[in-house]
C-alpha cells in the first residue's frame, strides 16, 4: 500500500489559497483515477483503490497545515506504510510559479506541514512532489504566512489546471517507475551556458 498525501487547509475560505494546492492535486488524483468519495479518518479525509495496478490510499489531513503530521502518521501506522512509500503534495515557494518537481528527502525550508511531517514521522525520508508557487513579488505587503494564504492571482488561475495535471502526471511516473527515475523525467534539466 502506497499513502499519498496532499497537504492544505480545511474549509472553504482557503479552497483557491496558494498553500492548498497539494489539495488541489488529491482531488484531481481521486477523480482522475475514479476513487469512491473521500471519508472522513486520521483526522482528515481518505480514499482508497488502485492506481498503476498498485493500491493507493490518498488523505487530506484535516488539522490545518502546522498539525498535518498529527494526521499523516497515524495513517502511516493504520497502512502499514513505511516513510518510503509516502508521496506528499505541497506547495513550495523556491520554485517559481508552475514548476513542478519530485523530490526524495531534504529539509522542510520552513515548510510548516512538512515540518509537522518530520517531526511526527521522526525521518524526511519521504517522497515530495514539490508545486512552484513562486515567491511574494516586488513591494508585496505582508509576510510570507500572508503570501501563501491568498487566493492564486487570476493569471496563475488561467494556468492552475495544466499545472495540476502535471502534478497528477509525476505522481503517475513515480507509480510507474520509482521517484528516482520519475526525478529525470520530471525535474526541469538546468539549461547548458551558451557557447
Amino acid at each position: 500500500m502506497r499513502l499519498t498525501v496532499g497537504l492544505g487547509n480545511p474549509g472553504r475560505s482557503y479552497e483557491g489559497n496558494r498553500h492548498n494546492v497539494g489539495f488541489a492535486v488529491a482531488d484531481e488524483l481521486r477523480r482522475s483515477g475514479a476513487f469512491p468519495d473521500w471519508r472522513e479518518k486520521f483526522s482528515g479525509v481518505f480514499t482508497r483503490g488502485e492506481m498503476a495496478d498498485q493500491p493507493l490510499a490518498l488523505l487530506k489531513p484535516m488539522t490545518f497545515m502546522n498539525l498535518s503530521g498529527e494526521s499523516v502518521q497515524p495513517a502511516c501506522a493504520f497502512f502499514k506504510v513505511e516513510p518510503s512509500e509516502l508521496v506528499v503534495i505541497h506547495d513550495e515557494l523556491d520554485l517559481p510559479f508552475g514548476q513542478v518537481r519530485v523530490k526524495v528527502g531534504g529539509g522542510h525550508a520552513g515548510h510548516n506541514g512538512l515540518r509537522s511531517l518530520v517531526q511526527r514521522l521522526g525521518t524526511a525520508d519521504f517522497v515530495r512532489i514539490r508545486i512552484g508557487i513562486g515567491r511574494p513579488p516586488p513591494g508585496f505587503r505582508g509576510d510570507m504566512a500572508d503570501y501563501v494564504l491568498q487566493d492564486f492571482d487570476p493569471m496563475e488561475r488561467a494556468e492552475l489546471s495544466d499545472v495540476v495535471g502535471r502534478a497528477v502526471a509525476a505522481f503517475r511516473k513515480i507509480l510507474e517507475v520509482g521517484a528516482v527515475l520519475a526525478m529525470n523525467t520530471t525535474n526541469p534539466r538546468p539549461k547548458s551556458p551558451a557557447r
